[in-house]
C-alpha cells in the first residue's frame, strides 16, 4: 500500500540497542543524551500534532508527561495534541486529549492519515507497529540506536515482521548513538520519481 498524495505522514520513533530491545529505553538511554538527541526530539514534535500509541506506552506517558514544564514548550505540546490510544482493554483514558481508536484498527488509521494536519508520531509500542506494518501505514521509521546490547526486553520486530526499507537518513551524534530514517521502499522511491520526497536534511557523521 503507497502513501496516497495529501495524506499526513505516519512516523514511528523509537529509542533502540543494538539487539533490537525497545523496551523502557528511561532505563538506558540517559547517559546517551546529548544536544542532537534533545533538537531531534523538539525538531519532531513541532512537525506533528498528533500521537498514536499502544497501551503501554499510553498508560506509560499519561503518569509522566502531565504537569511538566520545560522552556522549549515541548511538554506543553505534547501534552495539548490529541493522542489517538490502540487498546482492546482500556475504557477510560485520563490524559488531555485522548481518544480510544474503535473498530478495525488499519482503517481507523488510514482515516487519520486523510485528516488535514502535520505528522502522526508513533512513539515506542512495538506491538502497535507490528499490527501497522502489514498494511503499508507507515511511512517512516526514525531510529536512534544505542550502542548497547540489552540481552532481554521487547524488541521492535519478532519473526512474524517483514518489510523492504530503504535508508534515507544517517547521522551519527555526539555520544556514539546513531540515528537511522527508513521508509518503505516502494514510498521511497516513488516519492523520488515524483518529486515529493521531502527535502534532504543536513547529515553529518562525528567521531564518538
Amino acid at each position: 500500500m503507497s502513501q496516497l498524495p495529501g495524506t499526513r505522514t505516519l512516523a514511528a520513533t523509537l529509542f533502540v540497542s543494538l539487539d533490537g530491545v525497545v523496551e523502557s529505553p528511561e532505563k538506558w538511554s540517559f547517559p546517551f543524551w546529548s544536544e542532537e538527541t534533545q533538537k531531534f526530539k523538539l525538531d519532531e514534535t513541532r512537525a506533528s500534532d498528533a500521537l498514536l500509541l499502544g497501551r503501554v506506552t499510553y498508560e506509560g506517558f499519561a503518569a509522566a508527561w502531565p504537569g511538566r514544564k520545560d522552556p522549549d514548550g515541548f511538554a506543553d505540546q505534547f501534552n495539548s495534541m490529541p493522542k489517538f490510544v490502540a487498546s482492546r482493554t482500556l475504557k477510560k483514558l485520563a490524559w488531555n486529549n485522548s481518544h480510544l481508536i474503535k473498530g478495525d484498527l488499519a482503517a481507523e488509521v488510514s482515516k487519520l492519515k486523510q485528516q488535514p494536519g502535520q505528522d502522526i508520531v508513533i512513539h515506542g509500542s512495538p506491538g502497535l507497529i507490528r499490527s501497522l506494518l502489514p498494511h503499508g501505514l507507515i511511512d517512516e521509521f526514525r531510529l536512534l540506536v544505542y550502542p548497547l546490547v540489552l540481552g532481554q526486553g521487547k524488541r521492535l520486530f519478532d519473526e512474524g515482521s517483514q518489510a523492504s526499507l530503504k535508508l534515507v537518513e544517517s547521522t551519527t551524534f555526539s555520544k556514539g548513538v546513531v540515528k537511522l530514517v527508513y521508509r518503505p521502499a516502494d514510498k521511497a522511491s516513488r516519492a523520488k520519481r515524483t518529486g515529493t520526497a521531502r527535502p534532504k536534511r543536513n547529515t553529518k557523521r562525528r567521531k564518538a
